[in-house]
């Protein structure tokens, strides 16, 4: 993905988070930051149509008693940081002063300092902290009668409306299904031999570790089955690690950076050991992948286990390619796509591998895939809590308006919870996953 900065070829760089300094959190300190890249932004106004942040601090602005951002209240600065949920789409496709630019513009992170200095601070609503609670959550979940109990109360009228009153989740946002079985239970058998070495290439080992994320695990596991399936086909034997906490990105999302820490303990030492043993990870939401390859990294800039686990990490549909180019990949397929409206989750696009899964699926003789890259507008709990609910489906509308106008034979999108998100205002069209449909097309 190209940065459109005017006047320089250089690539965008990231500076690492300076999170464990007291600097970080100092309120004085933060608002000077906030004023000075505010009044940028207002400057400039390229993002304008990106998340609501953006509306929200420029129509501030426009209605202030002087029209400038030195007349606008404090409280709207928190209102813009709320609105923001970390997709990094201005960061890597709009905006112009990324460094290494002098002005030194790197919008995303300054909310997530914003966000991490409240939480030090103030904490977080329960509300939040349930959300975010990802690992606890599905665990208590996961017990069978259990189970069967949340869900019923999340297909029910009722139940849903007493979730809004109480934790103040729409009555109308996608939630998902929670399964007693989980992904790494139903592939527990996958606990790693030492491979086939002639499955290795240039590009890859030709042997993965499946990082099976939260919502592979608990809430969607046919994605994890379905990608263990999809390159065992392939020759490339998958394993699961011993263990395995959440990414962290639920927490990062919620400025909780010593939760992020904490995870990261549980997650890379593993990770990195698997990678020591000549294993390649990949992992099926664009996320948790994107948790691992640059926010720990940025986070944890000398630790060199996380770069280490940084550098073995892909997506599945980048990783396929890579096999495909090195003609390890299994073209024989068995039935065609036909026409597919393929969703790019922001998360997706800001990791700068290309449109690796429409190019895979594409492969798929009689297949012609579409790619919207256009934001879901579920990002994470944004969707789900009631304030924002209603934000979330106007950013998602073009999304909607592009898929019903191409009337194609699947819809589809990397990440499940923005496929909920969109589907939602489809009339005939049940959201699929690209892994799923790519099983499909071997004949599976």
């Amino acid at each position: 993905m190209s940065n459109n900065r005017e006047g320089s070829l250089e690539a965008p760089t990231r500076h690492p988070l300076d999170w464990q300094s007291d600097e970080f959190y100092d309120e004085p300190a933060l608002f000077e930051e906030l004023e000075r890249v505010f009044d940028v932004c207002h400057g400039c106004r390229r993002c304008f149509n990106l998340c609501n942040s953006f509306p929200t601090l420029f129509d501030a602005i426009d209605e202030s008693d002087s029209m400038e951002l030195d007349t606008v209240p404090k409280k709207v600065y928190w209102d813009v940081v709320d609105h923001c949920y970390l997709c990094d789409m201005c960061y890597m496709s709009k905006c112009p002063y990324v460094p290494p630019h002098e002005w030194n513009i790197d919008f995303p992170h300054l909310m997530l300092r914003a966000k991490a200095a409240r939480f030090k601070k103030e904490g977080a609503p329960f509300r939040d902290r349930v959300l975010s609670a990802t690992d606890k959550v599905g665990k208590l979940a996961g017990i069978p009668v259990v189970t069967q109990a949340v869900n019923a109360m999340n297909r029910s009228k009722a139940g849903r409306g007493l979730l809004e009153k109480t934790l103040r989740v729409h009555r109308d946002a996608p939630v998902p299904d929670y399964h007693s079985k989980s992904a790494r239970r139903r592939l527990k058998s996958h606990r790693g031999t030492s491979g086939d070495a002639s499955a290795a290439t240039a590009s890859t080992n030709g042997k993965v570790v499946l990082y099976t994320t939260c919502y592979g695990n608990r809430n969607h596991p046919a994605i994890d089955e379905d990608l263990v399936t999809v390159f065992e086909h392939n020759g490339i034997p998958v394993a699961l690690a011993e263990k395995e906490a959440c990414c962290g990105m639920p927490k990062l999302e919620l400025g909780d950076l010593d939760a992020v820490a904490k995870a990261k303990n549980v997650n890379i030492p593993v990770l990195a050991a698997w990678v020591d043993k000549g294993w390649d990870i990949v992992t099926p939401i664009p996320s948790c992948t994107l948790m691992f390859k640059q926010e720990l990294p940025l986070m944890f800039p000398d630790d060199p286990d996380v770069m280490k686990v940084r550098d073995a990490m892909y997506d599945p549909f980048e990783y396929l390619m890579l096999r495909h180019k090195d003609g390890k990949l299994d073209t024989a397929f068995q039935n065609s796509l036909g026409k597919v409206s393929y969703q790019v989750p922001c998360h997706l696009r800001v990791q700068n591998i290309g449109l690796k899964t429409r190019d895979i699926l594409q492969l798929v003789p009689d297949t012609q895939v579409e790619a919207i890259e256009r934001c879901s507008g579920h990002d994470g709990t944004y969707a789900v809590k009631k304030e924002f609910h209603d934000i979330s489906k106007k950013i998602a509308r073009p999304v909607v308006n592009k898929v019903k106008k191409a009337a194609a034979d699947h819809f589809i999108s990397d990440c499940p919870m923005a496929a909920e998100q969109i589907a939602q205002g489809l009339d005939d069209h049940q959201p699929e996953h690209p892994m799923g449909l790519l099983k499909h097309a071997y004949g599976l």
